[in-house]
């Protein structure tokens, strides 16, 4: 974990971080508060170093220097990292509402004691007690006021937070999907693959494989060009995304005009009877001349289908998918086989 503060040492940061913050024009934002909170905890000191820089050639920083000091030394290039730091940046902004809840709490009711005991005295009571009594009054007024503001401000950046980590979820599903298709590209496949080889599949069920081949995909392209190829491969996507009653199917182009669909927890007959359905719902598609509204062109796919054995890893199951899909063309196209 990035930040691994208590929350008792992370009011103390925050005094710290308010304490260097208040001198400079930037807001309080979650960019602004990160590069404080590490300088303050000293955990990162190539960023202290170009604070101090920064400092150096003007004492007062603004936002568009705040915000390249956070780029340079404290964003992370993966996206998955910079989930998990907003995780942590979200748990100490959530500690420190908390514990400025519990000081305004402990404020508000000296305030109210204070003004319960300025109340008791009595006019015979030193003009120097009360008086001492009223200043205590208005400080106390003072700080329940700053821990409001405080609240509010830290409030603001939570949700700026959570903003931000509904950005990082949507570009992070962008980054596995292929945009032409709307199912999963390579990278996603490889990471659903690998999560279901890490989980052995239940007594009486076995992990499949699905490796489909649009048939004769060059000569379409190389005929019709690749706008109708990319026709083809957008049809094919959506017969991949329409097949019901299999919630843990998992469908990705795997490269090309080749996809692949994982099965958890299924069985080789299950897996055929869903090939055997795409399969013969690709051949539904019927690409049209948009100007005669003829059909140019029926598609269809050739599949293999392969069942995970005890010793399999992703490569020896992929290699015994291809080898069903290599003989699925070779007797002909337009069939499924079984590894």
């Amino acid at each position: 974990m990035r930040y691994s503060q208590n929350k008792d040492e992370s009011v103390a940061l925050l005094r710290q971080v308010l304490a260097l913050a208040a001198p400079h024009d930037a807001p309080l934002n979650p960019m602004s508060f990160a590069v404080f909170y590490e300088h303050a905890a000293g955990i990162n000191p190539r960023l202290s170093a170009a604070l101090e820089e920064a400092l150096k050639a003007s004492p007062r920083l603004d936002d568009a220097v705040l915000v390249r000091l956070y780029a340079a030394h404290v964003a992370e290039v993966g996206i998955d990292q910079a989930q998990r730091i907003q995780g942590d940046m979200q748990r100490v902004m959530t500690d420190i509402v908390q514990s400025a809840a519990r000081t305004g709490e402990a404020a508000g009711a000296f305030g109210n004691r204070l003004a319960d005991l300025s109340g008791a005295l009595s006019a015979e009571s030193s003009p120097d007690l009360a008086q001492q009594v009223q200043s205590a009054r208005v400080s106390t007024q003072a700080m329940r006021d700053s821990v409001q503001t405080l609240q509010q401000q830290v409030s603001a950046s939570q949700r700026e937070i959570d903003g931000l980590r509904a950005d990082l979820l949507r570009t992070r599903e962008e980054a596995i999907l292929c945009p032409l298709t709307r199912v999963l590209n390579r990278r996603g496949f490889d990471q659903k693959l690998q999560d279901m080889l890490h989980t052995p599949p239940p007594n009486g069920t076995q992990h499949c494989l699905i490796m489909l081949d649009i048939d004769h995909f060059k000569r379409v392209n190389d005929t019709h060009g690749h706008q109708l190829g990319d026709r083809v491969l957008e049809g094919l996507g959506a017969v991949l995304r329409s097949v019901p009653d299999e919630p843990d199917m998992t469908c990705a182009r795997y490269g090309g005009e080749e996809f692949a669909v994982l099965l958890p927890a299924s069985s080789l007959s299950k897996a055929l009877q869903v090939a055997e359905t795409l399969r013969s719902r690709t051949r539904g598609i019927r690409l049209r001349n948009r100007g005669t509204q003829t059909v140019e062109m029926t598609v269809t796919v050739s599949a293999g289908v392969a069942a995970w054995r005890p010793g399999d890893d992703a490569a020896s199951l992929l290699s015994s998918a291809d080898a069903a899909l290599y003989r699925a063309k070779s007797a002909g196209r337009d069939r499924v086989i079984a590894a």
